[in-house]
């Protein structure tokens, strides 16, 4: 079931990103659409916030995957697709170690390796309003429900 977000400045995503966490307990795949711009890393700093990592969170434009470390020490990973040119560069990162770890994976751009993706995850939507406040959709994906 989609559930919905509204986010009016900044400060109002790390009790979003709480809530989906809430919500998602049992996931650790989380992948964020929208446009350029829309806030995708922003809010991925939210998540580890939450997370309890006290790490810069910057995006992995280049080097495709960051890791941060929770207040356990437990590994986050966040991942930027957005230049990626071929599917076999995320093969030769390791990115399927990296999503069977267990460990939280917040991915960026995740359409540009959509056949990677497993079975199940959190799909978020982030959509900016013309008022600039942003309208965020989640809910887990299945690809057995074929939605």
């Amino acid at each position: 079931m989609k559930k919905v977000l509204l986010s009016k400045t900044p400060e109002d995503l790390p009790v979003a990103a709480a809530k989906i966490l809430q919500d998602m307990a049992t996931e650790r795949i989380f992948t964020f659409y929208g446009e350029m711009g829309a806030g995708k890393t922003t809010f991925i700093k939210a998540f580890c916030r939450v997370l309890g990592s006290n790490d810069v969170v910057t995006s992995p434009s280049f080097s495709l995957v960051n890791e941060y470390n929770d207040e356990n020490r437990n590994s986050l990973y966040h991942f930027d697709f957005y230049r990626i040119k071929r599917l076999e560069e995320a093969f030769d990162m390791g990115f399927e170690e990296y999503v069977d770890s267990g460990n939280y994976c917040f991915l960026e751009w995740p359409e540009r390796i959509s056949e990677l993706l497993p079975e199940s995850y959190v799909y978020i939507f982030i959509e900016v309003n013309a008022d600039e406040k942003r309208k965020i959709t989640y809910f887990l994906h299945n690809k057995k429900d074929k939605r």
